[in-house]
C-alpha cells in the first residue's frame, strides 16, 4: 500500500516541500577544511562531523609529513584491509537519515587524508544511493586522486560534478567559492526533495488532501504534489514528485 498526499500547486507548495538532509564530514588537521566548512555551514543547514584519529599529539608536518606520508603509504600498499588505515575515534550517527553526504577532505602525498579515508573505508557502503559532494584543500596539488579515493571507498554512490577545489590559499576568502559551487551543483534543488531507494518496498495507504486540507476520496485530475512513503526493513523513506 502506499501514502499519497496531494496539494495544487499554489503558496501552499513552497510551505509545505521537504527538505533533505545533508551530512558534511570532513577532518582538518591545518584546520583549513574546518574553515572552510564553517563558512559553508553559514550557507547551507547540515549536519557535521568531524573526523579525529584515536591517536593523539602526532606531528604529521614533521620531517616533510613523514608520518602522513607513511599512513598513505600503508593504505597504497594493501587498500582493502582495515588494518592499513589508522583507527580514529567512533563516529555516532544515522546514515540512512541523510540523502546528501558532503565530503571535505585535505590532500595528503596526492591522496585523501588517512584518517578521513579510515572513515570512508569503515562507513561507504552505507552510502549506496546517496548523493555525494567533495571539497578539497591542497596547497598546489590537483586532487584527482583524492576524488578517486572517495569512489573507491563509496562505490555505489551517486557523485554530483564538479567537485570544489580550494587551495590553501584560498583558504581565508573561501565564501564566494562556495557559493558558486553550490549554485553549480544546483544544491537547493538537489535538495528540495526526500529521495528513496530505487527498491520496492511496503507501502501504507492513508489519505488524499487537497488544498484547503480538505481529505478527498481520490486524487484523479488533481495537479499538484505526490509524497510516497516507503517502509523497508522497519525503516520509513519518502519521495516527492510533481503530478
Amino acid at each position: 500500500m502506499k501514502v499519497r498526499i496531494l496539494m495544487l500547486l499554489t503558496t501552499i507548495l513552497s510551505a509545505t516541500a521537504m527538505n533533505a538532509k545533508t551530512l558534511i564530514v570532513y577532518y582538518s588537521y591545518t584546520n583549513n577544511v574546518h574553515t572552510i566548512v564553517s563558512d559553508l555551514c553559514t550557507q547551507i543547514d547540515a549536519d557535521v562531523i568531524r573526523i579525529e584519529p584515536a591517536e593523539k599529539g602526532i606531528d604529521y608536518a614533521a620531517n616533510n609529513y613523514a608520518a602522513g606520508s607513511a599512513l598513505i603509504s600503508a593504505i597504497r600498499n594493501n587498500p582493502d584491509d582495515l588494518a592499513s588505515y589508522p583507527a580514529i575515534n567512533p563516529v555516532e550517527m544515522q546514515l540512512d537519515t541523510y540523502d546528501m553526504v558532503i565530503v571535505a577532505a585535505p590532500l595528503w602525498w596526492s591522496n585523501m587524508a588517512a584518517p578521513l579515508q579510515t572513515f570512508l573505508f569503515q562507513h561507504g557502503k552505507d552510502m549506496a544511493g546517496k548523493k555525494i559532494a567533495m571539497i578539497v584543500s591542497s596547497a598546489s596539488s590537483g586532487i584527482s586522486s583524492v576524488v578517486a579515493d572517495a569512489k573507491r571507498l563509496i562505490p555505489d554512490g551517486n557523485f554530483i560534478e564538479p567537485n570544489l577545489w580550494i587551495r590553501s590559499s584560498q583558504v581565508s576568502n573561501s565564501h564566494s567559492m562556495i557559493e558558486t559551487w553550490l549554485n553549480d551543483i544546483n544544491y537547493t534543488g538537489i535538495t528540495s526533495s526526500i529521495s528513496v531507494p530505487d527498491r520496492d518496498g511496503e507501502k501504507e495507504e492513508v489519505a488524499i488532501y487537497n488544498a484547503s486540507g480538505q481529505k478527498t476520496a481520490d486524487g484523479h485530475d488533481m495537479t499538484g504534489i505526490c509524497i510516497t512513503k516507503y517502509k523497508k526493513a522497519g525503516k520509513m523513506y519518502s519521495k516527492k514528485k510533481m503530478m
